[in-house]
């Protein structure tokens, strides 16, 4: 967007209820005419930019090939076989789905290419087939749609069940497509979404592998296609972990998810080398993950896990994970390793009988993450995503709308952290556990107002221009030195527009009431986190009233616009757990109550009254994990995700659908147009990090305890 047009956009974004009319790039939105919006922060996605690139196997010079386009977020690829790449191009033309080009007379043969993206907030599995000259160097492509480029979505989810959801793992078996999908309501809390579908290319008809009650994660096709595996919970469902998941594998019939089995105790990630032997990866004893092959008898069906052998593939050492085999050379495996040299994940090769690694992505480009490879069914490239290092062609988005459930509620992920709009709807304040800045969004102005420390902040609803914001370090003690300041980002006086309004320990996320009077907040004074009202002008000196009292930590606190309700998370259940629920009490103290039960150990934090006061916005685990940690950056918490409920604890409606950690929401009265928004200059791409826990390097079987930085994201509501 040119810095006109942002301007002119700012201008007209947030439109008042009573008139507003969404611009829309989703049908969903397009006959809202009255609404609201909800806001939110995720832990480094904005910042991800991948794309699909592909190395040879066997060569002395490594040429790096880019084959997807720089858009949005491409990942989890899949060379399809000759044989499915084949019939899914027939049935393409024959639909008149593709314009045919006129193939290169010579040159390489394409790269066809199976993968899911994110385009327009929606997440889909697209099909490419591009053709590159002898320098690798893109040509054209054998197939076009209409004037677009080159990408053929392979699900048509318009008006379909499973538009807002995730998809992943994507492999193409004859005609058929089989993935991830996680649009069916478990039914059950902290029980996981994901489950494995096959969807007939031709009819478009969708079939449900996985049992219900049941979640399988990272589907991998037989190389006849018979077969699938998936990493699977069983019916035991999951516990909580965010490194590697207590999943088993199963295997069950491709064509309806019949005769399935567990074949595997304790293994993740599952890909065949032949019919009869699984590869996958764990977590050894010695700590080293690693990975491991399985043997299944010749004889079906399969009775039991004792008729299987497991055999450890890859030596201790160094981290080995998300295998990926090839029916044409069965002596080759390609993973993903962290080394304990290297600070970055790179793809590997290794070879069965000789047990060697040979490095690939290090050579080319020793600077960046590399996640979870896939060989071409011929071996003589390997597939991997990484970030593409440049947002050129690429906006780096300040809003990214994402499609709703609810027509009436436009969907936001915002670049930064705690993201709350002011009551006259023209500015919006954030913190990023860094710095605490507004934006001016009619002039697109965006001022530091507070040079420290901060998180958590909110608008003053009666005195203009002013803020509330915890300065100090996030994630810290109860005796820590937090306080709550107000900020009169309005005033040019450094002596006078900063007000400190606490002096305790560790006090923070304010909210004021919706007269301005009072401010509710958290604070470690006594030894444990409860609940506090302060006047709002002039803090704790005027007396304090203590709203909760406990040996267990109450948090978060938000008020409600009518006056009437507290919302806090609370793990007064089980007190230093870390599991939090959702409770609601009175300003007096009285009417304490329950609203959500997030489960056995679950949680739920940063809740958020609708501006009527009828629902909470907030982020929990309420729907269980969505893809193994280990195949994606590192979140704290890779399962928080946006969810709204009535006061009463009913009718729970999931807003985002991703392995990603989701958190921070903000219900803004105003409805914003269903557009992207830009940041006018340019920003910073792939500065996110991997998976911490890879950093810890065992030692003679005993895990090291290294260094991690303190967290820096915002959803991790246990360790405020």
């Amino acid at each position: 967007m040119k810095p006109v047009l942002l301007v002119c956009f700012l201008l007209n974004l947030l439109i008042p209820t009573s008139t507003s009319r969404a611009t829309p790039d989703h049908d969903d939105n397009s006959t809202s005419s009255t609404g609201t919006s909800i806001i939110f922060s995720t832990v480094g996605r904005l910042g991800y930019a991948f794309d699909i690139f592909s190395l040879p196997i066997q060569a002395s010079n490594f040429h790096e090939t880019k084959i997807t386009d720089g858009r949005s977020f491409n990942f989890n690829g899949h060379f399809p076989s000759p044989s499915s790449s084949s019939s899914l191009l027939s049935l393409l033309r024959n639909q008149t789905l593709l314009q045919t080009v006129d193939r290169p007379e010579s040159g390489p043969p394409p790269l066809q290419l199976v993968y899911v993206t994110e385009r327009n907030g929606v997440s889909n599995i697209y099909y490419e087939e591009v053709y590159y000259d002898d320098t690798r160097t893109r040509k054209r492509s054998a197939i076009e749609v209409a004037q677009n480029r080159v990408q053929v979505p392979l699900l048509d989810l318009e008006g379909r069940q499973d538009r807002i959801s995730m998809k992943d793992r994507p492999s193409l078996a004859g005609d058929y497509l089989v993935y991830v999908s996680t649009h069916e309501d478990a039914g059950v809390a902290r029980r996981s979404w994901a489950a494995v579908y096959s969807t007939e290319l031709k009819s478009g008809v969708t079939r449900r592998l996985t049992p219900y009650g049941v979640a399988d994660l990272s589907p991998s096709i037989s190389p006849s296609g018979k077969w699938t595996a998936a990493a699977s919970y069983g019916e035991r469902g999951w516990n909580g972990e965010v490194e590697e998941l207590s999943t088993d594998i199963y295997v069950f019939l491709t064509r309806d998810g019949s005769r399935r089995v567990k074949v595997v105790e304790h293994g993740g990630w599952p890909c065949w080398g032949d019919e009869t032997t699984l590869y996958f990866h764990r977590r050894g004893e010695d700590q080293w993950w690693s990975i491991y092959r399985a043997i299944l008898p010749s004889h079906n069906p399969i009775s039991s896990t004792d008729s299987v052998v497991i055999e450890r593939v890859t030596p201790p050492g160094l981290h080995v994970f998300t295998p990926a085999t090839s029916p044409g050379n069965k002596t080759l495996i390609a993973v993903a390793t962290r080394r304990p040299t290297s600070e970055f994940r790179h793809i590997e090769l290794f070879d069965l009988e000789k047990n060697e690694f040979k490095e690939l992505t290090r050579i080319v480009s020793p600077q960046a993450h590399h996640y979870n490879p896939f060989i071409s069914p011929d071996s003589t490239r390997v597939g991997y995503h990484r970030c593409r290092e440049s947002s050129k062609g690429s906006p780096k988005f300040l809003l990214q709308n994402l499609p709703s459930p609810d027509p009436d509620i436009s969907l936001f992920r915002f670049d930064g952290d705690f993201p709350v709009v002011s009551p006259a709807g023209d500015r919006l304040a954030y913190s990023n556990f860094e710095n605490a800045y507004v934006v001016d969004l009619n002039s697109w102005n965006r001022r530091l107002v507070y040079d420290g420390l901060a998180f958590s902040t909110a608008w003053d609803p009666v005195r203009k221009g002013v803020i509330y914001t915890s300065a100090g370090q996030g994630f810290a003690s109860v005796s820590s030195d937090v306080d709550i300041i107000s900020i009169d980002v309005d005033d040019d006086d450094d002596q006078t527009r900063i007000k400190k309004l606490t002096n305790g320990k560790n006090n923070a996320f304010p909210s004021p009431s919706p007269d301005g009077k009072w401010i509710v907040f958290r604070s470690g004074r006594s030894g444990y986190k409860n609940l506090y009202i302060m006047d709002a002008v002039d803090g704790e000196k005027s007396g304090l009233r203590r709203l909760t009292n406990g040996p267990w930590s109450d948090t978060m606190p938000n008020w409600s616009p009518d006056g009437e309700w507290i919302a806090f998370p609370s793990d007064r259940a089980n007190p230093g757990s870390g599991s939090f629920e959702l409770y609601m009490i009175h300003p007096n103290g009285t009417g304490l109550r329950k609203v959500l039960q997030s489960g056995s150990g679950g949680r739920t934090n940063h809740p958020y009254f609708s501006p009527d006061g009828k629902r909470i916005v907030l982020t929990s685990d309420y729907a269980g994990i969505s893809a193994e940690p280990i195949s994606f950056p590192h979140h704290f918490q890779p399962y928080g995700e946006i969810f709204t409920i009535k006061l009463d604890g009913s009718d729970v409606t999931r807003f985002t659908h991703n392995p990603y950690e989701d958190g921070t929401p903000t219900w803004v009265s105003k409805h914003i147009k269903a557009v992207n928004v830009e940041w006018p200059e340019d920003r910073t791409v792939c500065n996110f990090q991997d998976c911490h826990w890879l950093a810890n390097m065992p030692s003679d079987g005993i895990e090291a305890k290294t260094k991690v930085d303190v967290p820096n994201v915002a959803q991790c509501g246990g360790s405020f």
